[in-house]
């Protein structure tokens, strides 16, 4: 049937916009068998929600119908479950705005299989060949994540996007997979962090291309929850990742964070919602500061709330 080898899987997030499916998933998942692919459709309305379910019956895919939104890491995981007890062992997460062709996935499937250790991400253009993402690392002093061609995401505090994602299943296993308690925001970064903290590393194969192309309609920080995971996740990674000193620093710079994310939105998101934006951004950036500032008393990680629990680094390799 396919070039593509049997132990792939691939788990796509969708919250809305099943015609972005219909553009992006198809021609790839009638590639692969059928059952090897699983939408999780994070709800958002009843609409969306019969489309993508008629979409899904229509290809053959599994799909799982949460009542809710779980959030990304979350609707991730529970993919990630179906697949492996389908003997998935390379798995591809894939986010519905992408469009990634069976050339690009089988090289991303040969280097994930060659090299078990390391997530990897192709460059992400968009449409107009301009560059989305080629790379990641993070601002250690200032607390900022940096995506550009400079960013090498192998280097020391890389990360790769969960927007498009090749991973062994015995590193996901052995990382317990996505942090469930970032909900948006930050998640992907973290794994990153957890990988390489188990003797692996992020990626990115700068010669395999896949395009987002939204048209704008998802773009990050365009609604209320978005800057409030932003604000608030970056000081939930910083509390679990870093040392006091790195901590206390990137709660100085989070008045200047918040502000870069309340710039990102577009027009439409900002006439949209209006003062709720701000009001997104304040509370994040409290609710990650109070996480922090418990991080720095003598008690240390064993402040966080229910589910919000400091997760130990791993010691040893994937295949170890």
């Amino acid at each position: 049937m396919t070039s593509l080898p049997a132990g792939l899987g691939i788990v796509v997030v969708s919250y809305g916009y099943p015609d972005l499916l219909e553009e992006n998933l198809v021609g790839l998942g009638r590639r692969m068998p059928r059952e090897r692919i699983v939408v999780v459709d994070n709800f958002s309305g009843l609409a969306e929600r019969e489309a993508t379910t008629a979409l899904c019956a229509r290809e053959g895919w599994t799909v799982l119908a949460p009542g809710l939104n779980l959030g990304f890491g979350a609707a991730v995981n529970a993919g990630v479950r179906m697949l492996r007890s389908r003997g998935c062992h390379l798995l591809l997460v894939l986010d519905p705005a992408v469009r990634i062709d069976e050339q690009a996935v089988l090289a991303l499937t040969q280097a994930c299989a060659a090299d078990p250790q390391r997530i990897f991400s192709p460059r992400i253009d968009l449409p107009d060949g301009s560059l989305w993402f080629g790379g990641g690392t993070v601002d250690l002093r200032r607390g900022r994540p940096l995506g550009a061609a400079a960013a090498a995401s192998a280097a020391p505090a890389g990360w790769v996007s969960g927007a498009c994602m090749m991973i062994h299943a015995g590193l996901w296993d052995w990382v317990g997979g996505f942090d469930e308690t970032y909900f948006l925001h930050w998640d992907d970064i973290d794994l990153s962090w957890r990988c390489a903290a188990a003797g692996g590393s992020p990626a990115v194969r700068d010669d395999v291309r896949a395009v987002r192309g939204d048209g704008g309609r998802l773009c990050d920080g365009s609604s209320p929850l978005h800057v409030y995971s932003a604000c608030r996740n970056r000081l939930v990674f910083a509390a679990r990742h870093l040392g006091r000193r790195q901590l206390l620093g990137w709660l100085l710079f989070s008045p200047g964070y918040a502000a870069d994310v309340l710039r990102s939105p577009n027009g439409a998101g900002r006439a949209r919602h209006g003062g709720r934006l701000v009001a997104a951004a304040v509370r994040g950036t409290a609710a990650g500061i109070a996480l922090a500032l418990r991080m720095l008393a003598p008690s240390g990680g064993e402040t966080f709330g229910p589910g919000e629990r400091r997760r130990a680094p791993a010691a040893k390799t994937a295949t170890g």
